[in-house]
């Protein structure tokens, strides 16, 4: 197909994050910026193992090769999904085809609003709220609402028994180098992706919250004291980073919104890449 999407060129291994933990990783360059964006999911291999977001269709190979080195299909018993959000969503219908025995978490917002596009198997389905657990054999999952979000729906969910938090799109950072600890990007560089990532990818609404009430919905999240935090759209975030990402979470909506790029980059692309006649 003309429109086919194309396969990420950077390949990134599954990262063990903490005990039987991995994210799935994957990543894209921005278009028309330096910087790179994480497109990440999770395995949590327990005694009932679960898959955390369905990763992107771009990434489809090497993201089912991914998730199938660390658990056989058959025995995968939970599937979770975020939101429905193309790049959370991307490969439900495969993950759910090569694993019978899964049940598919989520909530009805997320069934109403993907059911033009996924027939959902409702007898295979299990609807959560905010604030709600459930149990997946070795441990429970706690379901919450992370305070940075672009969908109704999302829902992100806590390991009470690692301390390793999913917390969606929160976070989201554009960096320039997508081989790179955290903690060897210069801070700036970090905090600055931090803001392109909020306002021109997941929470354009930013600059009309009430801080109060916002800090409040990034207390109930910080207040779990995660040891380790994994998002769709950062490397992982821990040690002295975790307190440093909620601080400026809490300054984000002081910020100055940055632009994205426009038309006259987006004609810079097409003159880079158009084909002179002969």
């Amino acid at each position: 197909m003309a429109f086919e999407p194309k396969p990420p060129t950077i390949h990134l291994d599954p990262e063990q994050i903490a005990p039987d933990t991995f994210v799935i990783r994957s990543v894209q360059q921005a278009l028309g910026a330096p910087l790179y964006v994480h497109i990440n999911s999770m395995v949590i291999k327990g005694k009932e193992p679960i898959i955390i977001d369905t990763g992107t269709r771009a990434n489809r190979t090497k993201w089912l090769s991914d998730v199938f080195s660390l658990v056989e299909p058959e025995d995968v018993r939970w599937v979770f999904v975020s939101h429905e959000d193309i790049d959370h969503i991307g490969n439900l219908e495969q993950v759910m085809t090569a694993c019978p025995n899964a049940t598919l978490v989520l909530d009805w917002g997320i069934a109403e609003r993907y059911a033009s596009a996924f027939d959902f198997p409702v007898e295979r389905c299990r609807w959560v709220e905010h604030n709600e657990s459930f149990d997946i054999g070795d441990r429970t999952l706690k379901v919450l609402r992370p305070p940075i979000f672009d969908s109704p729906s999302t829902h992100g969910v806590f390991d009470t028994s690692t301390g390793a938090l999913w917390a969606v799109d929160t976070f989201a950072a554009g960096i320039p180098d997508p081989t790179m600890d955290l903690h060897e990007l210069d801070h700036d560089e970090w905090i600055g992706g931090m803001g392109i990532g909020a306002f021109d990818g997941v929470a354009a609404w930013l600059p009309y919250v009430d801080p109060v009430k916002f800090n409040q919905a990034i207390d109930r999240v910080a207040d779990l004291k995660p040891s380790v935090i994994a998002s769709a759209h950062s490397p992982a975030l821990r040690d002295t980073l975790i307190d440093q990402a909620f601080e400026q979470l809490r300054r984000l909506p002081f910020m100055e919104a940055p632009l994205p790029p426009g038309q006259s980059v987006l004609d810079e692309i097409i003159a880079a890449t158009s084909v002179a006649p002969e």
